[in-house]
């Protein structure tokens, strides 16, 4: 337990410094490579037997460079990104009976279009403000402890067995309860929205909560499919690098889409 503790104090320190300690790319932009580096190496984990590891990694290291700076196309990414996850849902549901849908070679382009759009959703959020990215984290993590305290005092039907035995529907509701308090909060007394930029961006918030369950479950099947206990060991205490952000991969593209809207609606102001 005091391991993952250490850990995540260094990574709240890292992340936080690289997030708000200068206006420009310098610090955030080589952080997000490198994590994009260490996900593609531990996603190649994910797939079936495959001897083009480093092959994968280089071309997710030269897409994401090259993402980085073609910003006219990440709402592209973040759109493929979209239908990939509206896929995931039928996947996990009917994990482990029809994993041929899914589990083959064709996991490299889902893993190069899921990483890259993350990625690019995260480096857009930063650049309209880094409080933005940090809205994203904090409503993901809230999320996921109101999800953690509530399924183990009252869960009871399980959400996805076969995937995950221990995340249930009630988790699910505590969490996306405990989500949505930040999201009046936020929303109400820091943003001071009202009417309908009020309900897009209540309704946005929650969607993201729920996709970032998505994200989290996604990478569990995976992990179950591969015969893997966690994606790697770079993080001690933790696991890899996709077990603590694979929320993360679902939740910012889907809310980087949604907020790329509601700016372009005139409801929200960066």
């Amino acid at each position: 337990m005091w391991q993952r503790i250490k850990t995540a104090i260094v990574l709240i320190i890292i992340v936080g410094i690289a997030l708000f300690a200068s206006q420009s790319a310098v610090l955030f932009a080589p952080l997000l490579f490198i994590g994009a580096v260490i996900g593609a190496y531990e996603w190649t984990k994910l797939m079936p037997k495959w001897r083009m590891t480093i092959r994968f990694v280089l071309l997710e290291a030269v897409i994401v460079i090259v993402a980085l700076w073609a910003d006219m196309l990440w709402v592209g990414w973040w759109v493929a990104s979209l239908a990939i996850w509206l896929m995931a849902m039928f996947w996990v549901g009917s994990f482990p009976e029809r994993t041929e849908r899914w589990y083959g070679k064709h996991l490299a382009a889902i893993g190069v279009i899921v990483l890259t759009a993350a990625i690019t959703a995260m480096f857009y959020l930063w650049q309209q403000s880094p409080w933005w990215l940090m809205y994203v984290f904090l409503l993901v993590w809230c999320a996921d402890s109101g999800a953690y305290f509530v399924g183990r005092k009252l869960g009871r039907r399980k959400m996805a067995p076969s995937v995950s035995p221990n995340k249930s529907v009630e988790g699910l509701l505590g969490g996306l309860v405990t989500g949505l308090l930040v999201v009046g909060y936020i929303s109400i007394y820091k943003l001071e929205l009202t009417g309908s930029a009020l309900a897009a961006f209540v309704a946005l918030s929650a969607v993201t909560i729920l996709v970032s369950v998505l994200g989290d479950l996604f990478e569990s099947m995976l992990k179950r499919r591969a015969g893997i206990k966690d994606s790697g060991t770079i993080l001690p205490g933790h696991g890899g690098i996709l077990d603590r952000i694979d929320s993360l991969l679902s939740a910012t593209p889907v809310f980087a889409f949604g907020f790329w809207g509601l700016l372009h609606m005139g409801w929200m102001v960066s």
